[in-house]
């Protein structure tokens, strides 16, 4: 059983923007295996389904990104879902747009999303997919993350989500380490 959780920010004015990367891929994920997304608990909006025969929880918090924590430590205690099968997908900053990278473990790194989820787990050791989004320019960081994508970088945010995708079901039907083999540092450009 695997939790996979997309960090964003409820509500349409969010809808699409870098910091909502995270609930474009459970979209997208839901797509692909038809789970529908639309049940609400856990302060969030969650589906259920199977990925290479292994049952999935896809979890969009709509507690806002600063408490992410808490959506994700509830959904995981009603189901015992073991810390080592979830896995959290987010945008980061510090990767330019075309780039994703995998990490079993590792500090917030500012990200506020995930200094919540470590809070109300009570540790760094969990698995993550950061999904680049580019650094500001001149602009505030709060701008930036909560801005939309030029044209360009959106067609390559859609690619990076397809190489997300793959990322995911090779951690479920192999093993993250085989994944961060295959995808870390993966970059459209190449």
């Amino acid at each position: 059983m695997y939790l996979i959780v997309g960090l964003g920010n409820p509500g349409k004015k969010y809808e699409h923007t870098r910091h909502n990367v995270g609930f474009d891929m459970i979209d997208i994920l839901g797509n692909k295996y038809n789970i529908d997304i639309n049940r609400r608990k856990f302060k969030g909006i969650f589906g259920s389904g199977t990925i290479d025969n292994k049952k999935v929880y896809l979890l969009k918090p709509e507690t806002y990104m600063n408490l992410s924590g808490e959506s994700v430590r509830e959904i995981m205690g009603y189901y015992q879902i073991p810390i080592e099968n979830v896995i959290i997908v987010y945008d980061d900053i510090s990767l330019d747009v075309g780039k994703i990278r995998i990490r079993k473990k590792g500090s917030a790194g500012g990200h506020n999303g995930i200094k919540s989820i470590i809070s109300q787990l009570s540790t760094e050791n969990f698995l993550r997919i950061k999904i680049g989004v580019g650094s500001p320019d001149k602009e505030e960081l709060v701008n930036h993350v909560l801005g939309t994508f030029c044209k360009e970088d959106r067609e390559e945010i859609e690619e990076i989500f397809k190489v997300s995708v793959l990322a995911i079901e090779t951690i479920i039907k192999e093993n993250s380490d085989e994944a961060m083999n295959k995808y870390n540092g993966f970059n459209i450009h190449k």
